[in-house]
């Protein structure tokens, strides 16, 4: 027989302490319970890889879209992914919910001896290096760049490789550098593209992305953001321009029709940009 799940009450923000946070966990066992959900019964932590970047990535869209709603909902769908994973692996024994928060409770008071110790610190800059000379004593047997997810969205990961390598001097000392790089990067793409060479002509591609994402790093932009902010500025344009061709031409032709003059869709382009 089903057994009703009593709902959180509601907690005036001022006195909220994180105490909610056990219902999770309750629920979650709840679902995993041999009565329980049959399709979460059935989840892994490998069948759950695809969720856990889906929610990052809603979260990050809400924020970017400052609507406040949509991002305390995203944040609970992901924090619902880490209790998910948590009691998946007390189940197996390994490791709980608890676990989890007491790990990262500890790490980041050790991180933080400015607040917790004796330290001093005279800006946000030394607590970063602070914080990646502690990481790097605890994970002493690591690479460098071991800790950089492979996950990450590629530009982001790129600038992560380069903030890392940078803190150990391995770093052009200004953004004339890797501005004469992305010189140097385009007319290797160039001679590639000439060769007709399509592996070469990758490669090269590469190393000039990695060189942009250089310069965005000495710039202190992120390219992640600024080719997010692109790519909706684009999105934005494009939807005039989609938006005109069905009032004009009742949509776009279909595929082996003739196309529609690229001088007409310029202009709406343009229209668009106004």
């Amino acid at each position: 027989m089903p057994r009703p799940f009593p709902p959180v009450e509601a907690i005036p923000l001022e006195n909220q302490r994180g105490q909610s946070f056990p219902r999770l966990v309750e629920l979650m066992q709840r679902l995993l319970a041999p009565d329980g959900c049959p399709w979460d019964r059935e989840q892994t932590p490998e069948s759950l890889r695809r969720y856990v970047l889906e929610e990052a990535c809603e979260v990050i869209d809400a924020i970017e879209s400052g609507k406040v709603e949509a991002i305390r909902e995203e944040l609970g769908d992901l924090a619902l992914q880490v209790v998910f994973l948590a009691e998946i692996f007390r189940d197996r024994g390994e490791f709980g919910p608890d676990d989890v928060i007491k790990g990262i409770v500890d790490k980041l008071v050790h991180r933080h001896p400015h607040v917790f110790s004796d330290t001093e610190v005279g800006n946000a800059d030394e607590v970063v290096r602070n914080w990646e000379r502690l990481k790097a004593r605890e994970k002493k047997d690591r690479g460098l760049l071991e800790g950089v997810p492979r996950s990450l969205p590629a530009l982001t990961r790129a600038q992560r490789i380069g903030e890392k390598v940078a803190r150990v001097g391995f770093d052009w000392p200004d953004a004339r550098g890797p501005r004469a790089k992305v010189d140097e990067e385009i007319g290797e793409l160039d001679r590639a593209i000439e060769s007709g060479d399509r592996d070469r002509m990758e490669e090269e591609l590469g190393d000039l992305l990695f060189s942009l994402v250089n310069l965005s790093r000495h710039l202190d932009l992120d390219a992640e953001g600024a080719l997010r902010r692109t790519m909706a500025k684009f999105e934005k344009r494009f939807a005039h321009v989609e938006k005109k061709v069905r009032e004009e031409h009742g949509g776009f032709p279909k595929p082996g029709e003739k196309a529609l003059p690229l001088d007409e869709l310029d202009r709406y382009w343009d229209e668009a940009k106004d």
